[in-house]
């Protein structure tokens, strides 16, 4: 099973032209044209299954720069998905945004600063 990137594909496309689209090369499990969850619209990219890696292989081949509706194509082997969900401040170490250790901070001195004097 080979999972396909397509990048440059037209917001007007839709899941079953682009599955016929790579039929024509081989079977296709599926096809997906990724949407954005809040506008439900096309994020101009899709992934592609297709069992057989020779018919995966010649969709690339043949694929890779096509044009569709006046736009070029990119078609490539997808590269595994990189375990970065949540997206905010991925590097935060203990709750310390700086990055060093708090644990050793220098204490204040009194809350009512100046108190003391006479």
């Amino acid at each position: 099973m080979t999972k396909l990137f397509i990048g440059g594909i037209p917001f007007s496309l839709t899941n079953e032209k682009l599955k016929e689209l790579f039929e024509k090369y081989g079977t296709v499990s599926s096809a997906q044209i990724i949407m954005d969850k809040y506008t439900n619209q096309s994020k101009g990219f899709a992934f592609v299954e297709m069992p057989n890696d020779t018919e995966a292989q010649t969709a690339i081949k043949e694929l890779d720069g096509f044009g569709l509706e006046g736009r070029k194509i990119g078609v490539s082997v997808a590269r595994p998905r990189e375990d970065n969900r949540g997206g905010y401040n991925q590097n935060r170490n203990n709750n310390s945004y700086s990055g060093r250790d708090n644990s050793k901070r220098g204490g204040g001195g009194s809350f009512l600063r100046g108190s003391h004097r006479r």
